[in-house]
């Protein structure tokens, strides 16, 4: 029978040979939840590129996964190693409509730390098997288009790169921007 009153640790570091081969891929600068971190990654401005293994904890795991899409809509990537838990609300109305990618991971990653007994180990396997949430808002020609048309004072780009476009109420909107 399990004990259930062993203490139990949100930190888990990612093995190295994992990381670093994703990290040749996203050449990550930031990571806002290293282990035993010396600061509040849910408070702190994040990189460019970002490599989150957040704390499994249920609203740690959700804090940080909308943090990552706060950061991606700024236009900054966001990676996330994450426990396959598909069934969850997180996953479908959080991750999915937010996601650029999702990589399911062959085989059960083998984590660093200290378990129930206060031993570091470097072989503990999770739980669950896990997978990689790629996050980054992409630009919409859309906006683009209206971006290049506020800024610039070119009045037809929406008819140059649309030329066919049937979109009347679209059309109508753009031309009652004011350049």
């Amino acid at each position: 029978m399990k004990n259930r009153n062993l203490k139990n640790t949100d930190d888990w570091k990612t093995p190295d040979d994992f990381y670093e081969k994703i990290n040749q891929e996203f050449k990550f600068d930031f990571d806002p939840c290293p282990l035993n971190a010396d600061f509040d990654g849910l408070k702190v401005e994040w990189g460019n590129s970002n490599f989150i293994n957040p704390p499994y904890s249920r609203k740690l795991k959700d804090a940080f996964v909308k943090k990552a899409i706060e950061e991606s809509n700024k236009g900054k990537l966001c990676v996330l190693l994450l426990p396959v838990s598909t069934s969850t609300k997180l996953f479908h109305d959080i991750i999915l409509p937010n996601k650029r990618e999702i990589r399911f991971i062959k085989g059960r990653l083998k984590f660093q730390g200290f378990n129930t007994k206060g031993i570091f180990v470097k072989n503990k396997v999770g739980m669950h098997d896990s997978m990689l949430v790629i996050l980054k808002r992409s630009i919409r020609i859309g906006d683009l288009v209206y971006y290049i048309t506020k800024y610039t004072g070119i009045r037809y780009v929406w008819k140059k790169i649309y030329p066919d476009c049937n979109c009347d109420k679209r059309r109508k909107k753009w031309n009652k921007i004011k350049l």
